[in-house]
């Protein structure tokens, strides 16, 4: 019975699956591509690093450090830095990471260059690997010279990939790596330089397990770090499990959309099949039987559904590569498991059973009597099963969430969000039709009020189309308005207060001189900032050493390690606001010092206002007390400080300098960079005009990647409009015979139902960006801190071109209708 019934309503039995089928594909291909991204950084964990393990620091290694180094036979070694570098031939100048290697590095992976043989022979013959993306933006070829510091070298090649290194890392700081030798020549690693000393052992046999266990206490306490490939590894997968985590959200929002469909449209299915059912009965069918004929109609379609939909995901693991290229470190390679498929093909089955179980409930309380009348009433047997029944769904659709998101908070929140936002959509939609029904117009045109009238007709779908329509429009605007937040955070004034261009690594003999030529260029000192490193002795009377090693501190462990750059004022700055405490604005250094932190740091270090902070700077102990913590925007795109000291009691500490400028022009920004490093060398200039380039870029293509996944929401809830429509399809045709007996005209059936599907299209998608403006608005305030200026291109693109979209699917359907003449339909109601 269930398989001649489906024969029967084959059409109406595919589009249920339809709906399914994106969600499904969906989900498992971001499945797949999250194990294939654990495989490959596991697999490949020794070419991300270059070799087995490395130490680190930050500072030229100290005594003990060095000799722990020594003892264990380092094969290569690095010294890296960020610093501005000049192209004499081009005239051109661009802010770089260096890498002063030494050693055959890497041993694991390749070094690929153009030409070729450059990664070979550029320690030998001397000359510089340039990163391709810079040596096209410049128009340089090998041969042509590059300028670091006082050294001027020949370029060897361009540099297209090493090991551990992003295309989107590059854009920030394009890599130059030069042998070690000359990095002593260039006068660029002087006090306050950022640099990073690296190196690299090839034992593939090491015990990095017990070395790791053995070397970090020690190499912690005297400032280094051990990094072991599978260390590296585990960190670099816990962070792209994150961005897995999200997308797996977003496709599992399109599966429920398509979820909601199937429920909805197998609501009227199973409806119109009443009078079927208690035939049926009437036979001597029983419940179970009667039932199990649309179960196993509903179990097959979902099975069907999420073969289909696994086949698909399969495919769309070719796309992952090339979409994510950039953002990987690695090249990714694709292999097909079987637990993605076999889940998808399972989700598919339980996904359908549980959304149609409502419905197909009601196949279990059909009475006998309903062949001779529809009494339409509900008994109580069947609300104790709704509820039964309501209460598995949300419990399966929370272990799923838990499964993708491994976090019974975040997805307990999640499913909350999602009951929260579909509940919204609805009430609103509900709401909206109440207001179209009490204030009907009942002095417009006949098709006018048929269109209208249509939205409260039986079976009708309105709710749900207005939810599947309203949720996609939603995930995309949300998505706009948010980017658009991000950017106008990290844009910069145009005007002559703020600053656009930053010089650091200023040294104190060279900050006259700089501000000289910032005049002569007729171009503002802004700011002019002092930075003293330093870092952490005690808090709270107990050593770093001493916390290193207790297990139970409540004080996080980067604190202990790190260098502070530190400034001095008397006033705060825009992106700051005191939280707690007195604001310090000078004092003598015979007094104990009274300091000011980020409210961040004040966390992690477990201390608040009047606690005792005891400072390393360059070898003097500086006694200090919290006085106030302070609220920092870390976010703009100026210079902001976990630790401010008053003026008066560091202008005598060693200190460098970070100088700020404002160029109108991108033509009088490159003049002043070309001047500052053929005067300073050492000096570093961050346009930050290039950044927010960059910034924006990086924007954008994250924001590729999730319209990419909000696409499967949207084509879902399109699916799920041409199964609404197709389900009311034999309703539209009684409704057409109606009409036509009272002497509708075809035309007129063709305006009613382009006006009731042009009124769902405006309604639904306005109801989705008015919902995304009210989430950015919060997201704006309460996550973001800035004000939201919302764009309008929602309302010119999304809104008339959703409500498109609605209409041809809705008109798609109607040529059956206008053909069926009404003696057809009569005939086969008769």
């Amino acid at each position: 019975m269930a398989w001649r019934d489906a024969k029967a309503s084959r059409a109406r039995l595919l589009l249920f699956m339809a709906s399914i089928i994106l969600g499904i594909a969906a989900v498992v291909s971001i499945q797949l591509f999250s194990q294939n991204l654990t495989d490959n950084i596991q697999r490949q964990s020794k070419s991300l690093m270059g070799a087995d393990f490395l130490i680190d620091t930050d500072q030229v290694p100290n005594e003990r450090a060095q000799a722990i180094i020594d003892s264990l036979k380092p094969d290569a070694s690095e010294v890296n830095f960020v610093s501005m570098v000049a192209f004499p031939k081009k005239n051109g100048t661009k802010l770089v990471r260096v890498r002063g290697l030494q050693g055959d590095f890497p041993f694991y992976g390749d070094l690929e260059t153009q030409p070729v043989q450059a990664a070979f022979n550029y320690q030998t013959s001397g000359g510089a690997l340039v990163d391709a993306t810079l040596m096209l933006q410049y128009n340089l070829n090998a041969g042509d010279s590059i300028k670091i510091g006082e050294i001027t070298l020949p370029i060897a090649g361009a540099l297209n990939a090493i090991p551990g290194n992003s295309a989107v890392a590059s854009s920030v700081a394009p890599m130059v790596i030069i042998p070690s030798r000359f990095v002593a020549g260039t006068e660029l690693l002087q006090f306050g330089s950022r640099k990073e000393y690296q190196f690299y052992y090839k034992q593939p046999n090491a015990d990095l397990i017990a070395l790791e266990e053995k070397l970090q206490p020690i190499l912690e306490a005297e400032n280094a770090d051990l990094d072991t490939h599978t260390s590296t590894s585990s960190r670099l997968g816990r962070r792209y499990e994150n961005v897995g985590s999200f997308l797996n959200l977003t496709a599992f929002i399109a599966l429920l959309l398509g979820c909601v469909g199937i429920a909805s449209s197998v609501n009227i299915y199973i409806k119109e099949k009443i009078k079927a059912i208690a035939i049926l009965k009437c036979l001597g069918a029983s419940r179970k039987q009667s039932f199990l004929i649309f179960l196993i109609q509903i179990a097959g379609i979902g099975i069907l559904g999420g073969l289909i939909g696994t086949l698909i995901g399969v495919g769309l693991q070719q796309l992952f590569p090339i979409v994510l290229k950039e953002f990987l470190p690695f090249d990714l390679t694709i292999t097909i498991t079987a637990q993605p498929i076999i889940m998808g093909v399972l989700l598919g089955l339980v996904m359908s059973i549980l959304f149609a179980l409502l419905p197909l409930l009601r196949t279990w309380y059909v009475s006998p009597l309903e062949v001779l009348r529809f009494s339409g009433e509900t008994s109580k047997q069947a609300h104790k099963a709704r509820f039964v029944a309501i209460a598995v769904i949300v419990l399966f659709l929370y272990a799923i969430s838990y499964w993708l998101l491994r976090d019974f908070l975040f997805a307990l929140a999640f499913i909350g969000g999602v009951f929260i936002t579909f509940g919204i959509l609805t009430s609103i939609a509900t709401f909206t039709m109440h207001l179209v029904k009490k204030y009907f117009p009942k002095g417009a045109g006949f098709t006018t009020r048929q269109s209208l009238l249509n939205l409260f007709r039986p079976n009708n779908q309105t709710i749900v189309l207005l939810v599947a329509i309203g949720l996609g429009t939603f995930l995309i605007s949300t998505l706009h308005f948010t980017k658009y937040i991000l950017m106008d955070k990290a844009a910069l004034g145009q005007t002559a207060e703020s600053a656009n261009l930053i010089t650091i690594d200023v040294q104190p003999d060279q900050v006259g001189e700089v501000v000289s030529t910032f005049k002569a260029n007729n171009l503002p000192v802004l700011d002019n900032i002092p930075l003293v490193t330093m870092r952490l002795h005690s808090i709270k009377n107990e050593s770093v050493n001493e916390l290193r090693t207790d297990s139970t501190s409540m004080i996080k462990s980067w604190l202990l390690n790190h260098e502070f750059r530190t400034t001095y004022r008397n006033k705060l700055t825009d992106s700051e606001e005191i939280l707690a405490g007195q604001w310090v604005t000078e004092q003598s250094a015979d007094e104990t010092i009274q300091i000011s932190i980020s409210e961040n740091l004040a966390e992690d270090a477990n201390v608040t206002v009047g606690d005792a902070m005891v400072f390393n700077v360059q070898g003097v102990l500086m006694q200090t007390e919290v006085a106030s913590i302070r609220k920092v925007d870390w976010t703009t795109l100026q210079p902001n400080f976990s630790v401010v000291f008053p003026a008066g009691v560091l202008e005598s500490a060693p200190q460098f300098h970070v100088l700020a400028t404002y160029a109108p022009t991108e033509e009088r920004s490159a003049n002043l960079q070309r001047e500052l490093v053929t005067k300073f060398p050492n000096v570093s200039v961050i346009d930050l005009r290039q950044m927010f380039a960059v910034v924006e870029d990086i924007l954008n293509k994250v924001s590729w990647i999730i319209n990419f996944m909000a696409f499967f929401s949207i084509l879902t809830g399109i699916i799920v409009l041409i199964g609404s429509v197709r389900t009311s399809k034999y309703q539209r045709i009684k409704e057409s015979v109606l009409l036509r007996t009272l002497g509708a005209k075809n035309k007129q059936i063709l305006s009613i139902t382009a006006l009731e599907y042009l009124f769902l299209g405006i309604l639904g998608s306005l109801l989705g960006i008015l919902l995304a403006l009210v989430s950015s608005l919060l997201l704006a305030l309460f996550v973001f801190e800035e004000p939201f200026t919302p764009s309008i291109l929602p309302f010119l693109v999304f809104l008339p071109g959703i409500s498109l979209l609605v209409l041809v699917i809705g008109l798609s359907n109607i040529r059956g209708v206008l053909m069926s003449s009404p003696l057809e339909v009569l005939r086969k109601n008769g």
